[in-house]
């Protein structure tokens, strides 16, 4: 194991948690938020709710659950060459998309849609409120009971949400009813794991979604070749390997491309850190900038990458069908329930019933996010299929 960096987090140093625990005998904190996060409910949901792809299109597309297990494998081999504490990156790295409803960024825009009279949906915001709120599992508090630092950086893991323009008045929802959210540093950049796992998402899911479209036949392998850095990995590949198939060229360019955006993040964050030379993690939140980046080289490549994926492979028109499918089915189970909200489930339909409007559509909208695929699928066939009456 790699030196601990002086500008790591330290679990000795923790601010601990809002309620009280005892320590644990065996675990540091971050390892003790990390399991928690493993045994929660919204966690478990994750192996069901789309990436990009419903689950039942396929058995190997990625779904929220196996990309956030290759966002945490990433995280943990950054934080390790860095010197940084593995099990807090790896923890925020699989907790990061706990908050995201069913059906992907569709089911995201249609639920913010739907929430728009109500102070809106933002699944950062709505991952606070599972881990803070809805995940009811122990006897003395609701959440889980996470570490400071692990809340600091799930909500400002993509960097300080306030500044001279916006204050915490202009935040979402559930970020506003957090009662310690300012305590959180709002003005100031995550700690340095946080700023790994946030970028070790961009490197899973730049790289796993060339492998998912080339799978399902959304993209070739020759429309790649034109992309910087991704061509020439691609082509590298095709010549040391002329006798693999396109699945086998395309698993070993994955591989590669992963370690180049790793190898291009380690090198570059050690450029900023003999720079800056932050002394410590609340150094790392004040610097003004963040520390763990992409080259700029890098980034700008990258760029093309995005363009070329979000045109052929986010709004394809399969892609775009499931998007529509999904958008209607939350639309209208969201109108369904907030307008008898006794077709809710219990505990969900004795709260509903006995809100206001307001209320009532925010506990709505937390039992639609907290579906799976295929259970919203089945809620809405339930609710909506006159077939079914009887």
């Amino acid at each position: 194991m790699e030196k601990r960096a002086v500008y790591a987090t330290r679990h000795e140093d923790s601010r601990g948690r809002y309620h009280d625990e005892a320590p644990s005998a065996t675990r540091t904190p971050f390892q003790r938020d990390r399991d928690r996060i493993i045994h929660s409910t919204a966690f478990r949901r994750l192996k069901q709710k789309t990436q990009v792809f419903v689950a039942h299109e396929g058995d190997h597309f990625r779904t929220r659950l196996t990309h956030s297990l290759e966002v945490a494998q990433i995280a943990r081999s950054i934080s390790r060459t860095l010197g940084l504490d593995e099990d807090l990156a790896e923890a925020m790295a699989l907790a990061h998309d706990m908050g995201h409803p069913p059906f992907g960024h569709a089911g995201e825009d249609q639920l913010d849609a739907c929430m728009e009279p109500f102070d809106g949906f933002d699944h950062n915001a709505q991952t606070l409120r599972v881990v803070t709120r809805l995940e009811v599992r122990y006897p003395n508090f609701d959440g889980l009971n996470l570490t400071w630092e692990m809340l600091e950086g799930l909500v400002k893991h993509n960097g300080p949400l306030i500044d001279g323009d916006t204050s915490a008045a202009d935040l979402p929802a559930a970020f506003r009813e957090f009662s310690r959210i300012e305590d959180l540093e709002l003005d100031q950049f995550a700690g340095p794991e946080a700023q790994v796992a946030a970028l070790s998402d961009d490197i899973a899911y730049n790289n796993h979604d060339i492998d998912d479209g080339i799978a399902a036949g959304l993209f070739t392998i020759q429309e790649l070749m034109e992309l910087p850095i991704v061509g020439d990995v691609f082509r590298g590949v095709k010549v040391e390997y002329p006798h693999l198939t396109d699945r086998m060229v395309t698993y070993e360019a994955v591989r590669q491309l992963i370690g180049v955006w790793i190898n291009d993040l380690v090198d570059e964050t050690r450029r900023r850190v003999k720079r800056l030379q932050p002394a410590s993690a609340a150094e790392v939140r004040g610097l003004g900038e963040p520390l763990v980046g992409f080259s700029d080289e890098l980034a700008d490549k990258q760029r093309a990458l995005r363009a070329f994926l979000f045109e052929r492979m986010y709004k394809h028109y399969k892609v775009n069908r499931m998007r529509s499918k999904a958008k209607r089915i939350l639309a209208e189970l969201f109108e369904g329930f907030t307008s008898e909200p006794q077709t809710l489930p219990s505990p969900w339909r004795e709260d509903a019933s006995q809100a206001d409007a307001f209320r009532r559509a925010r506990i709505v909208c937390d039992y639609i996010a907290g579906m799976t695929d295929g259970y919203a699928i089945e809620e809405h066939r339930r609710l909506c299929d006159l077939s079914q009456l009887g």
